[in-house]
């Protein structure tokens, strides 16, 4: 008997889907189904293309749904030979990506079956119960105690109890593990903050964002609405936002007229849309923005439209209202960001604007196919980078973070994409900490802001771009001279002067082009650490919100 509101039963599963494939909607949710297999999935299935069109070619045409997921669900119903196990190991060795599965099986209604391929997967173990989770935030509520599933694990729940089999089909016995944390943290994954949670969120939030978007090691936006016709039309383009999306803007700009030579210029919302700019029907405007709610950019898409221009959203949330209203939209895989500064959505719009980059210059010829797949193949490496910045610059940021907490004000000065990024770096800082900062092109200083310094005033200097060095280190040297307590931001191969930098944070070497990706973990982890030690609150930093969706 069923209770109003409450179905019965005693196995069940469910997802919370964070859309990566198909609008967020009734028929895009989880579960999908077979005629005698349901399945929710966390991931992303890189052949499922490939695996649809077999399907076609079998008979297997009836699709419900634009996602991936309803694709595996049809596969192991087409594989489905009454044994399970041997089912799920079959249709294993055919998908490619980064998953996590939950399945039943309408003969077997009492069991559920996982795998883990990447995507993370912990079995909860209660009294009498078990609980199939990605983290252990998820099942806090209801039981500490918990297993973790490895690479290419089978969990069979049952029962209230679980078994573990190797794809071979090999039973295994795993440790059970007991969390440390509470119900009342649970919500942040154990971090103390969202915003140092969403810092190391990045590594998996870029590869998220870039896997689908890449077909034979070159960038392929073809599901996005982008052509290569379409790239090789646009004669000038336009990047408006605000705050740290207009930032990531910022470095778009550099990008693609190094790679496209496309002429490139980046607005302010607020100011682009009421100074009557000049646009034609061979521009493009792209509006990025986290929340895809943002009314200054809002407001951008309609002024284009009517003056003839293409416009691309680069937004976070799919079904949002910049999504709807574009033309064509890349939207950026990072997931839910809870804290008010922005960390891994900027990460995931840097990432974005290289794709766009890369293949707007190979559509244009600027840069030939070898070119364009090693520099995919650049930025298909980043995750594992940044997560590696993470890990090495972590002490070194909270001990400079130390030096900053008593300072009234401190600059950030940089040049090329190092400025871009000194911005950025400038802006998590005073919004969270409450310092006043300001960045500026080192080249700049003597033009005025260099009578500012006085002694023991902080200059964050940001400086990856090898070609400009020497040039940099000059203005380095001239805010020393002055009094300045320098932080010099750079590659670990980078010659540096000890005489010119109090303090050296040093993050991978990469290609220039490249290096924003790494340089901008440090100047995340200053900003959270001195705000830290200033005793703010981290996550919702005072007249701030996450989305402006008013002027």
């Amino acid at each position: 008997m069923e209770k109003e509101g409450k179905p019965q039963g005693h196995a069940g599963i469910g997802h919370t889907r964070w859309a990566t494939h198909g609008e967020p909607s009734d028929i895009n949710s989880h579960p999908h189904s077979g005629k005698r297999v349901s399945i929710v999935h966390n991931g992303i299935i890189e052949n499922y293309k490939q695996l649809k069109q077999f399907l076609i070619d079998n008979e297997r045409d009836e699709f419900l749904s634009d996602t991936d997921t309803e694709i595996v669900a049809q596969l192991l119903d087409f594989y489905y030979d009454g044994n399970p196990i041997r089912c799920i190991r079959k249709v294993l060795h055919e998908l490619r990506g980064s998953f996590a599965l939950g399945i039943v099986f309408a003969d077997h209604p009492e069991t559920v079956y996982a795998v883990r391929c990447e995507s993370p997967l912990i079995v909860g173990q209660g009294k009498g119960e078990v609980f199939l989770a990605s983290d252990v935030p998820a099942i806090i509520k209801y039981t500490k105690d918990y297993y973790l599933l490895e690479y290419g694990e089978i969990a069979v729940l049952k029962n209230g109890s679980v078994n573990f089999c190797t794809l071979h089909g090999q039973m295994i016995e795993k440790e059970l593990h007991t969390a440390d944390f509470d119900e009342d943290s649970a919500e942040k994954g154990g971090y103390p903050h969202f915003m140092i949670k969403e810092i190391n969120e990045q590594p998996t939030a870029v590869k998220t964002t870039i896997t689908p978007r890449i077909e034979n090691g070159m960038p392929n936006l073809s599901e996005c609405g982008i052509t290569p016709e379409a790239l090789r039309s646009f004669k000038h383009i336009y990047i408006v936002a605000c705050g740290t999306a207009m930032h990531a803007g910022m470095v778009g700009k550099y990008v693609i007229e190094k790679l496209a030579r496309v002429h490139v210029t980046v607005d302010i919302a607020s100011e682009f849309r009421y100074r009557e700019p000049m646009l034609s029907e061979d521009d493009l405007v792209i509006i990025i923005s986290q929340s895809g709610e943002t009314a200054d950019s809002k407001a951008v898409i309609g002024l284009a439209k009517e003056l003839g221009a293409k416009t691309l959203a680069i937004v976070n949330v799919k079904g949002s209202s910049i999504a709807r209203e574009s033309d064509m939209v890349i939207y950026t895989h990072a997931g839910p960001e809870i804290a008010v500064a922005s960390t891994k959505a900027y990460m995931v719009q840097l990432s974005v604007m290289y794709l766009l980059a890369f293949e707007m210059a190979y559509a244009k010829g600027k840069i030939s196919e070898e070119e364009c797949k090693r520099m995919t193949a650049d930025l298909v490496a980043m995750p594992e980078k940044i997560e590696q910045t993470i890990k090495n610059s972590a002490d070194i940021c909270k001990y400079v973070s130390t030096k900053l907490i008593a300072s009234e004000s401190l600059l950030y000065i940089g040049r090329g994409l190092d400025y871009a990024l000194s911005m950025e770096g400038s802006l998590k800082l005073k919004e969270i900490s409450y310092i006043h900062s300001e960045s500026y092109a080192a080249g700049e200083l003597k033009h005025g802001t260099i009578s500012l310094i006085h002694e023991g005033m902080p200059v964050i200097a940001v400086a990856t771009q090898n070609s400009l060095l020497e040039k940099t280190v000059s203005n380095i040297k001239e805010v020393k001279a002055r009094g300045a307590m320098t932080i010099v931001i750079c590659d670990d191969q980078a010659d540096i002067d000890r005489d010119a930098a109090d303090y050296l944070i040093r993050v991978p070497k990469l290609s220039e082009m490249l290096m924003p990706m790494v340089a901008t973990v440090p100047m995340q982890l200053l900003a959270y650490y001195t705000s830290v030690n200033k005793g703010n609150d981290v996550d919702k930093p005072r007249n701030l919100a996450k989305s402006v969706t008013v002027e």
